[in-house]
């Protein structure tokens, strides 16, 4: 199968992105594989052992790029449009909400709450998040793509690195916390015109998911493929030092000094989870090496035909309601296999079922691609 300077593949896919998205859906999996062990069935903190917590955190930080990459990929693929608004509206939004739909009300239909569906995910399908955020950058493109069409390369960099900035964000938050005591307003300390009758600070509009948006572009447009020498030499330490930062914020502060089990109140797992949060300085520096590193992955032969792009097409269903199977699989792995084998269990078999399920949905005449995308 050949493929042309863009990594099409003859039939006009691009196959780099088939498994970029097939790994990070598995990376999305194994995030959620990793909660239970540090995270309470009541939401509060509760690492029962130093082996739960060191292969979590290991695990969760080594994955945490998975929805930032979606989001570029999405970018990559759809920014700027190259159609019009009412088109592109009527094809992604339609693509992403029905389903989303339909996979909130059954998360509800187990779980419960059905009078809160209509303005918010259900807690019990809380990775439901991602479709809101994903929609909310799809209503914003039309509005960027003219800008996105003229922009040279130095202004789009430019763009990347006050957002890059903005990353710091949740480490500023914490260092005002530590220095300074929860401010007067509230427990959130404020930044830059941020108050308690104002979310929109002044960097509001240039950072959050958006700069993965812009990041999915900027590879397209400007980033020109490199051998797998250069790669390396920029995607190793990006990644490793993005790796240190997510992953040493996170344990190095596990408050083990008077043994196991740790329990600690809910405020205490948001604070642990600085370095975790997807817009953040660390999971920013993995992405962008993650995705370099993806772009060399340009095999089209049986195994992409028959396994990755499969699975690549089955993704959006596989994330929708892999949480169904996870419950199931973490229970039972949890009761037999140490933390570390527990987790690669719970991921393995949560993937492999939940993208076979997502498979045979999508085979159903008619209905297949409302319910699994």
């Amino acid at each position: 199968m050949g493929m042309d300077k863009s990594g099409a593949a003859a039939g006009g896919r691009v196959v780099f992105l088939d498994w970029l998205r097939a790994i990070a859906c598995f990376m999305v999996v194994a995030v959620h594989a990793c909660e239970p062990y540090y995270f309470g069935a009541d939401g509060n903190v509760f690492i029962e052992s130093k082996a739960a917590g060191f292969w979590a955190s290991l695990v969760d930080s080594a994955v945490r790029s998975c929805v930032p990459l979606f989001v570029a990929t999405s970018s990559y693929l759809l920014f700027p449009l190259s159609c019009r608004t009412g088109d592109f509206f009527k094809r992604r939004l339609v693509r992403v909400l029905v389903p989303c739909a339909f996979w909130a009300c059954a998360y509800t239909a187990a779980w419960g709450e059905w009078a809160k569906l209509p303005f918010n995910f259900p807690f019990a399908g809380g990775h439901l998040w991602f479709v809101y955020m994903l929609v909310g950058l799809y209503l914003a493109m039309p509005l960027l793509s003219p800008w996105a069409e003229k922009a040279q390369e130095r202004e789009v960099r430019g763009w990347l690195m006050l957002w890059l900035a903005t990353t710091l964000f949740p480490f500023i938050r914490r260092f005002w916390l530590a220095k300074f005591g929860a401010p007067e307003f509230g427990a959130t300390p404020f930044l830059w015109g941020e108050a308690p009758w104002n979310r929109f600070g002044a960097f509001h509009y240039v950072s959050g998911f958006a700069g993965y948006m812009l990041l999915g572009f900027y590879f397209r447009k400007f980033v020109p493929r490199l051998d797998w020498r250069r790669t390396l030499a920029i995607a190793a330490p990006l990644w490793l030092a993005g790796f240190a930062i997510t992953w040493g914020f996170f344990y190095f502060r596990i408050p083990a000094a008077q043994g196991y089990p740790v329990a600690r109140p809910y405020a205490f797992a948001v604070d642990l989870e600085t370095s975790w949060e997807f817009c953040g300085t660390g999971v920013a520096l993995m992405t962008a090496a993650c995705f370099l590193l993806a772009r060399k992955l340009e095999f089209a032969g049986g195994f992409y035909r028959r396994v990755v792009r499969p699975l690549s097409e089955a993704s959006y269903g596989t994330y929708l309601l892999h949480m169904f199977i996870l419950v199931q699989a973490v229970a039972f792995f949890r009761r037999h296999l140490p933390p570390g084998a527990s987790i690669a269990a719970t991921a393995a078999t949560t993937y492999v079922l939940a993208s076979l399920a997502s498979a045979l949905l999508r085979r159903i005449p008619f209905v297949g691609r409302f319910i699994a995308g």
